[in-house]
C-alpha cells in the first residue's frame, strides 16, 4: 500500500527569537543573582578579564602597568578599565546579542581559563540598579583604532556609533550607569566602595575608588592576599594570617592552617574555630576564583566532617556556577575537597605529634568533629583516639586512661542505660563507658585495635545483677509480702521487683530498663489490642516475649529496709511507687504520662499519710 503524497508545504523560513529584556532582567533578579548589588560585580569582572587579555596582547608589560578605577558621586556610576577594549564590529557583536560572550572569541577562546566569567550575560546584571548603560570602548588590538559607543536601555533598544579616537585616550573601557531612584542603596558612594572591597580585596589588578570629592583615589586593594605576601619571620606570618581569619570571620582562630594546592592555584588559610558548633551544622566558606570574591557560604569546598573549620581560599581553577555565586560540582572541585581535607588530617596529626597544649584546646571544642572523622579514618582512629574524652564510671576521661585501671571495657548503648548503672557499676568496681553518645559506642569497641591488651564488651543486664548479692533466704521470706504488694502496684509498667544488696548503700532501688525494652512492650502491646485483621497478623509475627523492666531494691538503705517491713498494704504499694517513681526520675529519661501521674500520686499519698500520723 503507498500513501498519497503530501501536500507541498511552503519554504521554511528562519526567524530570530524576539527577547523581553525587562522580562529577562526580571529573571535574573529573582532567580539568578541573590541580590542587586552583583552588577558591580560582574562590571569587576568583565574590567579583570579586559586587563587580563590586554597583558596577553603585551607580556612585557608590568602587572601593575593596566588597572581599575571606580567612580560614584551618587548621580552615576562609572567602572574604568586599560584592558584591550573593543571594536566596533565587537560591540555589534557581543553587546548587542545575548548571551554572547567576548571572552568566546577565537584568539581568547584558547586561554579560557584565564578568565572568571564565561557566560556573557554579565552586562544584563546593571539593568538591575540602571536603566540605561553607557559603554565608551577602545580596542588595544588595532593601534589608532577610533573609539566605539554603546548606548543599551532597559526597553531592549540599544544604538552604537564611532567616535574619533581624541573621545578615549588611551585603550580600554568605561562602563557608565545612571542609577534608578530606587536604586540608591546599592548605587551610593559609600555602599560602592564597600562592594568594590567585598567583591576585589584579593584581586591582582591595581583597583581605586573615587567618590567625586576631589580626593586622591583610595585604594581598593593596597596589599595582595596575606598568604601572597613575605614576611621577616614564621611568627610574623602567623599572627597575620590569624588576624586576617579574624578580621573575614570576626572570630580569634584556635589555629590558622594553611592551605596550598599548586595543581589548582588554590592559597588560602583555615581558621579552627575557637568553640564548639552544632552538630552536622556546616559553615559557609569564603571562595575567590583569580581573586575575585566568588562566594562566601560555599560549604561544598570541604567536606561534610570538616565543620570545625572557616576558609578562605583564592583559586584558579575552579569552576563557577552560572551566577558565579557558587561552584560548578565537576571531578576538579571532587579533588580539591580531597586534597583539602587532607591537610586538614596533617594538621591534626603535626598537632597530636608535637603540640599537646594545641591539641587539647582543640579536641575540648571540637571532640565531636573528631569522633565523625576518626570513625572513618584509621589514620585518625590510631592518632587521636587515646586522647578523645569520653564519659565514663571514672569520670570524663581519655581511653587511654580509663584503659589502664580496666582491661576491660563495657559500653552501654543509649546514655539512659549509662544513667541507670554508673553509680552501681563503679562502686561494683566496673569499667563503664557511656557509648549513647554519636560515635561513642563504635569508637569504644576499635579500643582495642590501638591497645590489644583491652578488651571490649557491650554491657549486658545480667552482667551488672550478677555483681548484686542476694539477700539471705530469712530477709527475702520477710520481705515477700512487700515484695508481691510491689510487683502487683507496678504490673502496670510491666515491671518486676527484686530485693539485693549492693554498694552504694544510699541509692535506694535500682530500674532495669531499656529502650529497646520499652519498644518491645508498647510493641506486643498493641498487637495484643489489635488481636485479628491485618495489622494484629502483622504484629503478631513480630511479637517476641517482650523483656520485663527490674526494679532492683537496695537491702542495705535504710529507707528500703523501712519499707519492707510496712504492714499496711495501701501504704506498701504507695511506697513502691514512690521507689519506682525516683529510680525512674535518676535515670533521667523521659517518663511516660502514666509515671508522672504515679509520682505525683505517691508524693501527695505519702504526705498525706505524714500529716494524719503526726496529727
Amino acid at each position: 500500500m503507498t500513501l498519497p503524497d503530501a501536500p507541498l508545504s511552503p519554504a521554511a523560513t528562519d526567524r530570530t527569537f524576539q527577547v523581553d529584556l525587562r522580562g529577562l532582567v526580571d529573571l535574573l533578579s529573582h532567580h539568578l543573582y541573590s541580590s542587586p548589588r552583583v552588577y558591580l560585580r560582574e562590571l569587576l569582572q568583565n574590567a579583570v578579564d579586559a586587563l587580563t587579555a590586554r597583558h596577553g596582547l603585551e607580556p612585557s608589560a608590568p602587572a601593575d602597568a593596566f588597572g581599575i578605577r571606580l567612580y560614584a558621586d551618587g548621580s552615576v556610576v562609572r567602572v574604568e578599565d586599560d584592558g584591550v577594549g573593543l571594536t566596533e564590529a565587537d560591540v555589534h557583536t557581543f553587546l548587542a546579542t545575548i548571551g554572547r560572550s567576548s571572552k568566546r572569541a577565537e584568539k581568547i577562546a584558547e586561554q579560557r581559563g584565564d578568565f572568571i566569567g564565561q557566560f556573557g550575560i554579565g552586562l544584563l546584571s546593571c539593568f538591575l540598579v540602571a536603566d540605561e548603560i553607557h559603554v565608551l570602548s577602545r580596542s588595544a588590538r588595532t593601534p589608532d583604532a577610533p573609539a566605539v559607543e554603546w548606548r543599551g536601555r532597559g526597553d531592549g533598544s540599544y544604538t552604537v556609533r564611532t567616535l574619533p579616537a581624541s573621545a578615549r585616550s588611551r585603550p580600554g573601557t568605561t562602563v557608565t550607569l545612571t542609577p534608578r531612584t530606587d536604586a540608591g542603596e546599592w548605587t551610593r558612594p559609600a555602599q560602592v566602595h564597600a562592594l568594590a572591597r567585598h567583591f576585589g580585596s584579593l584581586l591582582r589588578h591595581p583597583v581605586t575608588f573615587d567618590d567625586g570629592t576631589g580626593g586622591p583615589g583610595a585604594p581598593v586593594n593596597p596589599e595582595p592576599a596575606p598568604w601572597a605576601r613575605t614576611y621577616p619571620t614564621p611568627g610574623a606570618r602567623s599572627r597575620t594570617l590569624s588576624a586576617y581569619g579574624e578580621e573575614v570571620f570576626g572570630f580569634t582562630p584556635l589555629d590558622t592552617i594553611e592551605l596550598d594546592l599548586p595543581a589548582v592555584g588554590l592559597k588560602g588559610i583555615a581558621c579552627v574555630l575557637p568553640e564548639a558548633v552544632p552538630t552536622g551544622r556546616r559553615h559557609g566558606h569564603r571562595v575567590h576564583v583569580k581573586g575575585m570574591l566568588l562566594s562566601e557560604q560555599a560549604e561544598e569546598i570541604l567536606p561534610e566532617w570538616a565543620f570545625f573549620v572557616r576558609c578562605v581560599v583564592d583559586a584558579e581553577s575552579l569552576r563557577p556556577t552560572a551566577s558565579r555565586e557558587s561552584l560548578y560540582e565537576d571531578d576538579t572541585l571532587a579533588a580539591v575537597r580531597d586534597a583539602l581535607a587532607e591537610r586538614l588530617r596533617a594538621w591534626i596529626a603535626r598537632a597530636a605529634a608535637s603540640d599537646p597544649d594545641l591539641l587539647a584546646r582543640f579536641l575540648q571544642a571540637h571532640h565531636l568533629a573528631v569522633k565523625s572523622l576518626a570513625v572513618h579514618d584509621d589514620e585518625i582512629l590510631r592518632m587521636l583516639l587515646p586522647w578523645l574524652p569520653f564519659e565514663t564510671t571514672d569520670g570524663h576521661c581519655t581511653l587511654d586512661e580509663f584503659a589502664r585501671t580496666h582491661r576491660t571495657v563495657l559500653v552501654t548503648s543509649s546514655v539512659e542505660e549509662f544513667r541507670q548503672v554508673a553509680a552501681i557499676a563503679s562502686a561494683a568496681g566496673l569499667g563503664v563507658v557511656n557509648g549513647g553518645y554519636t560515635y561513642d559506642r563504635e569508637l569504644v569497641h576499635r579500643l582495642p585495635e590501638i591497645r590489644p591488651a583491652v578488651s571490649v564488651a557491650d554491657l549486658d543486664p545480667a552482667t551488672l545483677t550478677a555483681h548484686l548479692d542476694p539477700v539471705d533466704r530469712e530477709t527475702e521470706l520477710a520481705a515477700a509480702a512487700y515484695l508481691a504488694l510491689a510487683r502487683d502496684a507496678l504490673a502496670v509498667f510491666d515491671c518486676d521487683v527484686a530485693l539485693r544488696t549492693f554498694q552504694p548503700a544510699s541509692a535506694p532501688a535500682l530500674l532495669m530498663d531499656s529502650r529497646e525494652a520499652r519498644h518491645e512492650r508498647t510493641r506486643s502491646q498493641l498487637a495484643r489490642e489489635q488481636e485479628g485483621g491485618l495489622w494484629g497478623d502483622i504484629l503478631g509475627a513480630l511479637r517476641q516475649e517482650a523483656p520485663r523492666a527490674q526494679l532492683i531494691l537496695n537491702q542495705l538503705n535504710p529507707l528500703v529496709r523501712t519499707a519492707v517491713a510496712i504492714d499496711e498494704p495501701e501504704l506498701a504499694r504507695t511506697s513502691a511507687e514512690a521507689l519506682y517513681g525516683q529510680a525512674a526520675l535518676l535515670s533521667r529519661r523521659p517518663l511516660r504520662p502514666a509515671e508522672s501521674s504515679l509520682i505525683n500520686r505517691s508524693f501527695l499519698d505519702l504526705l498525706a499519710h505524714a500529716l494524719r500520723k503526726d496529727s
